[in-house]
């Protein structure tokens, strides 16, 4: 479809006034598809061990799979912001999940909105604020339950009755059928909840791999013999921070009930929030697994592995309902006849632990973390079944999208368009490293942290306590052996921390390294 568009004057901040829009083609769709805590290491097209993704593996097959895909930030709302603004955590001012995001600032759906995109944002948001440069949002307050859903919308709050994955998606569908005008590109932004904590799985998937013996990551039991003091002092481990009824879904008895600390006081609500049906089947599926758990009283490491597996399995039930409804999602574009005009990407906010060093969530620099999944279908414009070795970042989105519509980015947003690599072309000057930052304090003890990657080492540095930590990926992909102090390393790791100076000074990173 051809088009001939009039030129647009953006009305923006003043930043970004003046900026026009010129495009002979009809600029396509564009179709985010986000995840929370998504680890790369949990999807079939990279590699997966563990589980099956046939539709996000679909898109690759159809599109390009970015290899080296990474985030800024590696914790919810910080990564969110990023995307939206296409700067850095201390520069867009949102730099833990207690930060509240700054909408007044330039994003990507305010400059697509006022070059006539039809803008929708649906799921989770995590920002505090309400959403800017949308005409319609409907989003899940704070992280949002899976079950029986809060949305708030521009005219209040309701309630929707289901599995929080199918609703997005449904939400999402609703929109683009009812209300979305086809004289209009849209951007639609479709962001799961899923598989964040406390991985409840949707109705669908409650006796997958019931089965299945998952395989254990190799550094399920690691000791941290040569990481610094943060990898010691962290509370996310498997073995000793996770809790038995509201992470690990044990029912508790009576007694248990009047004991319960943390986050196990949830679980009562939890299950009073499932209606009636919902609740019949989720016992059904959990009180034989749990009676059989209780019977068995396991210790020390099969107590462990038995955490592990109750763990992973849950996680990857909300990773199924994820894949089904991005399948719905591509069936109804095609269905409709819009892929063809379409960009869909598909990928995560960060990475996460799926028993890597013995523990779960995210936060710091390791790879599981700090990797994650990025796949790319644009009929026409991506080659099917292509993969992409550049290393890019969430960063990168908002210029991409700005791109692929024929929008000016403002000259603040500091990461590059993707649209050459998607097409295939040479990106002349691509970056040879990532800058990475972390400042949340106090939620499971990981001190705060900046690094610096290429394609073969890594270091990551702890101003708190003074602490390096120097990888080479190439020989230890699992970074078990910290080489900061290593003598024969001396070289790299100057090399390292110059870079690293290098990529502050770059990005505005205020203070000292």
């Amino acid at each position: 479809m051809r088009r001939v568009l009039p030129l647009l004057l953006l009305i923006l901040p003043a930043t970004v006034q003046g900026m026009v829009w010129a495009v002979e083609e009809a600029p396509p769709n564009i179709l985010l598809i986000y995840t929370d805590d998504h680890s790369a290491a949990a999807v079939g097209c990279y590699g997966s061990r563990i589980n099956s993704t046939p539709n996000i593996d679909r898109i690759a097959r159809e599109g390009l799979r970015f290899d080296n895909a990474f985030c800024t930030n590696a914790i919810c709302a910080p990564c969110r912001a990023v995307v939206l603004t296409g700067v850095h955590s201390h520069l867009n001012g949102l730099m833990d999940n207690g930060d509240v995001f700054d909408g007044s600032q330039p994003t990507f759906p305010q400059l697509l909105q006022g070059a006539g995109y039809q803008t929708a944002l649906i799921g989770k948001w995590h920002l505090k604020t309400d959403p800017t440069g949308f005409d319609h949002w409907a989003v899940l307050p704070g992280q949002g339950d899976y079950y029986n859903p809060d949305f708030i919308t521009s005219e209040g709050k309701t309630r929707d009755e289901g599995y929080v994955t199918d609703l997005v998606t449904d939400r999402s569908i609703t929109w683009l059928e009812e209300d979305w005008d086809r004289d209009q590109p849209f951007l639609l932004m479709t962001q799961h909840k899923a598989p964040h904590r406390s991985w409840m799985p949707g109705p669908d998937h409650l006796d997958l791999y019931a089965d299945v013996e998952m395989n254990e990551p190799e550094t399920l039991f690691d000791d941290y013999a040569t990481r610094g003091s943060s990898a010691h002092e962290q509370e996310m481990e498997i073995d000793r921070h996770m809790y038995l009824h509201y992470d690990l879904k044990i029912e508790p008895t009576d007694e248990e009930l009047a004991e319960l600390q943390g986050p196990d006081r949830w679980i009562k609500g939890m299950r009073e929030r499932l209606t009636p049906a919902q609740l019949a089947a989720w016992d059904a599926a959990f009180r034989p697994r749990n009676a059989a758990f209780r019977a068995a009283g396991l210790e020390g490491r099969d107590l462990v592995r038995w955490k592990y597996q109750r763990y992973i399995k849950n996680y990857l039930r909300c990773i199924a309902s994820v894949d089904d409804n991005i399948g719905r999602l591509l069936d109804w574009l095609d269905a409709q006849g819009l892929a063809d005009n379409t960009i869909v990407i598909y990928t995560s906010d960060q990475g996460f632990f799926l028993g890597e060093h013995g523990w779960y969530d995210k936060r710091f620099m390791y790879e599981p973390s700090l990797k994650v999944p990025m796949v790319v279908r644009w009929p026409g414009r991506v080659e099917p079944g292509s993969t992409e070795e550049a290393l890019v970042q969430n960063l990168d989105l908002a210029q991409t999208f700005l791109d692929v519509a024929g929008v000016q980015a403002p000259d603040r947003m500091q990461g590059r368009s993707l649209l050459p690599l998607l097409e295939g072309q040479e990106a002349a000057g691509w970056r040879d490293s990532i800058y990475y930052e972390y400042f949340e304090e106090g939620i499971h003890n990981v001190q705060p942290h900046q690094g610096v990657r290429t394609d073969r080492w890594k270091l990551m540095y702890f101003p708190g306590s003074g602490e390096w930590e120097l990888y080479d990926l190439k020989t230890d992909p699992n970074e078990v052996r910290n080489l900061a102090s290593d003598s024969t390393h001396a070289g790299q790791l100057d090399r390292m921390k110059s870079e690293l100076d290098r990529l502050r000074a770059f990005y505005g990173v205020p203070g000292e390294s």
